[in-house]
C-alpha cells in the first residue's frame, strides 16, 4: 500500500517539481552567467597583468573551483541520500548567493581565487537538483525530464551572458556580480516554497535496505563496470566542451583586433551554444528512449567530432559560430542520454552519489582542460587550443565503442 502511494504522489507533484526545478535553475545559471564570461576582464581590472599572467590566472579560474567540487560533490551527494535532496540544493543556492558577493568583492587576485574555491566547495546546485528531479520522477519519464532540466542549465548560462554584456558596461563587472547574486537568491525561494520531494526516496531506510541488499548478493554499489565506462565517456566530453572556453573571451578580442564589442560578441557566442545545448538536450536526447542509448550516443559523438575538425578552419568570427554552435548542439545531446542510461543502472537510493561522481567527473573535465589550454595559449597561442577539441572528441569515441561492445556483451550473458 505505501508504494502504492508513492508511485502515485509521483506522478501527482513530477511535474510541478519538474517545471518549477526548470525555473529555479535557469535563473541560477543565469544568475552566475552575467559576469563569469567577463572573468579575464574583470582580472585585468583588479590587477595588472601581462598577457601569459592573463592566461594563466584564467585557466587558474576555472581550475581551482573544478578541483575544489571534483573532492566535495561526491560527499553532498551522499548527504544528499541520507539527508535529502532538497535540503543539499537548497545549501548549494545559499552559498551561491554568497559566492557571487565575495567574487565582486574581490579587490585582488588571491582573494578573487579564494573566493572561486569557496564556490568549489560549498555550491553545485546542478547535481543537487539532478538529483531530485531522478528521485521524484517517473522512470518511464526520466529521460524526458534530465533532458529539461539539462536544457535549463544552459540556456541559464546562455540568457546570463547576453544580459551581462550590456549590465558590464553598464554599471561595471563587480555590480554584475552582485546583480547574479540577487537572480540566484530568487532561485533560491523558488525551491524552498515550491519544490516538494517525496518521502521514502531518501534516508535511512533506503541506506538499510541497500546493505540488506547488498549482504543477499545483490550489486547495489554505484561503481559498476558500466556506470565507470560511462563515467569515462562523460569526462572526454566535459573535457572536449570546456578546454576553450576559459579563453574565448582572449580569442574573441583577438579575431576582432579591439575591445570595442568584444562583450556583446561573447554573449553572442554563449547565446547560440547554450541554445543549441538547452535545444538538443530537449529535442535529440529524446530521441534516446526509442533506439539503443550507447549507440545513438556513439552516433552524436561521431557528428560532434567531425564540426569539430571543421572549427579549426581559418573562417571568419560568424562562421566559427556556426560550426561552435553545431558542435554544441550534437554534444548537447549525449549527456542526458548517458545520465538517464547511468539512473536506470544504479539503485534509486544511491542517486545522490551518482550525480555527485558525475558532477566530479565533469569537475575533473573543468579542472584539467583549463590547465591544458593555458599551457596550449602560452607555447602555441589561443587559436590553437581549438584543435584540442577534437583530440578529446576522439577519445570519447572510442570510449563510447568499448561501451556499447560491454553493453552487447552484457544483454548476451542476460539472454543466456
Amino acid at each position: 500500500m505505501k508504494k502504492t502511494e508513492t508511485i502515485l504522489t509521483k506522478e501527482a507533484i513530477w511535474k510541478k517539481n519538474l517545471y518549477a526545478m526548470w525555473t529555479s535553475q535557469f535563473l541560477v545559471n543565469m544568475g552566475f552567467g552575467l559576469a563569469m564570461s567577463f572573468i579575464p576582464y574583470f582580472l585585468e581590472e583588479i590587477a595588472t597583468l601581462t598577457e601569459n599572467q592573463l592566461s594563466l590566472y584564467t585557466g587558474l579560474s576555472s581550475t581551482i573551483p573544478s578541483a575544489a567540487m571534483a573532492v566535495a560533490a561526491p560527499f553532498w551527494g551522499k548527504m544528499s541520500d541520507r539527508y535529502g535532496r532538497k535540503n543539499m540544493l537548497v545549501r548549494a543556492l545559499v552559498f551561491g548567493s554568497i559566492t557571487l558577493v565575495l567574487i565582486g568583492s574581490s579587490k585582488s587576485i588571491l582573494f578573487f581565487l579564494f573566493a572561486r574555491a569557496f564556490q568549489g566547495f560549498f555550491t553545485g546546485s546542478v547535481p543537487a537538483s539532478m538529483a531530485l528531479i531522478s528521485a521524484n520522477t517517473p522512470d518511464k519519464e526520466m529521460t524526458k525530464a534530465l533532458g529539461v532540466m539539462t536544457s535549463s542549465n544552459f540556456l541559464g548560462y546562455a540568457v546570463g551572458p547576453l544580459l551581462g554584456g550590456f549590465i558590464c558596461e553598464w554599471i561595471g563587472y563587480s555590480g554584475c556580480f552582485y546583480v547574479g547574486s540577487v537572480v540566484n537568491t530568487i532561485g533560491l525561494l523558488i525551491v524552498v516554497f515550491m519544490i516538494k520531494e517525496i518521502p521514502g526516496t531518501y534516508g535511512r531506510e533506503l541506506v538499510e535496505q541497500q546493505k540488506l541488499k547488498k549482504a543477499a548478493g545483490e550489486k547495489t554499489g554505484v561503481l559498476t563496470t558500466g556506470i565507470i565506462m560511462i563515467l569515462v565517456t562523460m569526462l572526454c566530453m566535459r573535457l572536449a566542451r570546456t578546454v576553450f572556453g576559459p579563453f574565448l573571451a582572449i580569442f574573441v578580442r583577438e579575431v576582432l583586433g579591439t575591445m570595442d564589442g568584444a562583450t556583446q560578441m561573447i554573449g553572442i557566442i554563449n547565446l547560440v551554444t547554450c541554445v543549441a545545448t538547452g535545444v538538443s538536450s530537449i529535442t535529440l536526447a529524446r530521441l534516446g528512449d526509442k533506439y539503443d542509448k550507447f549507440k545513438y550516443a556513439g552516433l552524436l559523438t561521431v557528428g560532434a567530432f567531425v564540426v569539430s575538425l571543421l572549427m579549426g578552419l581559418p573562417v571568419s568570427i560568424w562562421v566559427f559560430i556556426a560550426f561552435y554552435g553545431m558542435f554544441y548542439f550534437l554534444v548537447g545531446g549525449i549527456e542526458p542520454v548517458l545520465t538517464s542510461a547511468a539512473s536506470e543502472i544504479v539503485d534509486p537510493g544511491s542517486r545522490g552519489v551518482l550525480f555527485g561522481l558525475l558532477s566530479t567527473c565533469s569537475s575533473l573535465g573543468m579542472m584539467f582542460s583549463p590547465m591544458l589550454g593555458s599551457v596550449v595559449s602560452v607555447v602555441f597561442g589561443v587559436r590553437q587550443i581549438i584543435f584540442v577539441i577534437p583530440m578529446f572528441i576522439f577519445l570519447e569515441l572510442i570510449a563510447t565503442l568499448v561501451m556499447i561492445n560491454y553493453a552487447k556483451k552484457k544483454r548476451m550473458e542476460n539472454e543466456a
